[in-house]
């Protein structure tokens, strides 16, 4: 069973924006934390945001002042909108969630270590 389904990714040039998606279901909508890693081919996994369903957000330093991440308690909904997108944003965007404590998940480094993923979804920038 697919329990986190994304969508939203596509190809944009520099500058423009794109709005991801994830739904959840089943197990993963018990999640109280939620958010978004990235990977590169040939480099590590980078936590891009997340969010702490009773209150709090997480930006890595990349992507602070251009993303914005909430989420929607009644459709189990998390969204990131990517604005003022750069070449370095190209990469496949996982959606992550799990149930873990707020230090954790609003800490920074590999905080999605261990949780639940979905397929990924492209993001392609072009300059």
């Amino acid at each position: 069973q697919v329990e986190l389904m994304e969508s939203g990714g596509g190809s944009v040039q520099a500058g423009g924006s794109l709005t991801l998606s994830c739904v959840a279901s089943g197990h993963a909508r018990s999640s109280n934390c939620m958010g978004w890693f990235r990977q590169v081919p040939g480099k590590e996994r980078e936590g891009v945001s997340a969010i702490w369903t009773a209150g709090g957000t997480y930006y890595g330093d990349s992507v602070k002042g251009r993303f914005t991440i909430s989420y929607d308690n009644a459709k189990h909904t998390v969204r990131l909108q990517m604005n003022a997108l750069k070449p370095e944003d190209t990469a496949v965007y996982y959606c992550v969630a799990d149930r873990t404590s707020a230090s954790t998940c609003l800490g920074g480094g590999y905080w999605f270590t261990g949780f639940r993923w979905g397929q990924g979804t492209q993001v392609s920038v072009s300059s």
